[in-house]
């Protein structure tokens, strides 16, 4: 079964959560602070990460913007009630989705399923023959996404995507020129019991525009129409 590390200060929800997951027949790593999950998580990565913003030694968005450096594991995120600071930068920063505090149970429990489909789905299962995985592969000018390897090059630069971001891309990529609402792009990259904003899509939006363009800075493929969507211009 997956594992599914949890990074929290509060020893309570630290001991509930992994039961509640544990009850579904995870595997669960606990962490009481940033920097030994840093640590930790190197050393034994698990298939998705639950982080607290709100730590000591190394807040949840430093503990995400040093893992990002060298992984694209999904990772939700749990900020206080009112801080929609928080989730902005969080999801500007990579991070794949987040709840409020305080939550119930059975919604980390759903939400984490729903992340582990979509790092599935994004994954695919491996095609049997050469001539079906060159067809899984996806080439639209520069840009190249493999699902089965979750893999994306531009121009020959490989670019380090979260699955949520891969998905919105893929959807993006598959049709070039046609506008794909905030909607269609939310039911592309999120499972239907999750809810997200405009805003939600539009942080992904700027996080995969900025990604790009550290490995080419003239990147313009994803264009905005206002009021309407986005869109993926193939040069």
């Amino acid at each position: 079964m997956p594992t599914i590390a949890l990074v929290d200060d509060d020893r309570n929800i630290l001991t509930s959560v992994s039961m509640a997951l544990e009850a579904e027949g995870y595997h669960v790593q606990t962490y009481t602070d940033g920097a030994a999950a840093l640590a930790g998580l190197g050393a034994n990565p698990p298939d998705v990460a639950v982080f607290d913003i709100k730590m000591p030694r190394m807040d949840g968005m430093e503990l995400l913007r040093r893992l990002r450096q060298k992984s694209d594991m999904p990772v939700i995120f749990l900020t206080s009630k009112d801080d929609e600071i928080d989730e902005l930068f969080g999801l500007k920063m990579g991070a794949d989705d987040y709840i409020k505090k305080p939550f119930s149970q059975r919604l980390l429990v759903e939400r984490v399923k729903a992340v582990l489909r979509r790092a599935q789905n994004t994954k695919g299962e491996a095609a049997a023959g050469g001539e079906s995985e060159a067809a899984a592969v996806l080439e639209r000018g520069k840009l190249l996404l493999d699902p089965d390897r979750h893999a994306c090059t531009w121009d020959g630069e490989a670019v380090v995507l979260t699955v949520t971001e891969f998905l919105i891309l893929q959807s993006l990529a598959q049709r070039p020129g046609y506008v794909k609402s905030r909607d269609a792009l939310m039911d592309a990259a999120y499972d239907d019991q999750v809810y997200v904003d405009d805003r939600t899509i539009d942080s992904h939006i700027k996080r995969l525009r900025k990604k790009f363009k550290e490995v080419d800075k003239e990147f313009d493929a994803i264009e905005t129409l206002y009021g309407v969507g986005y869109r993926y211009r193939e040069a």
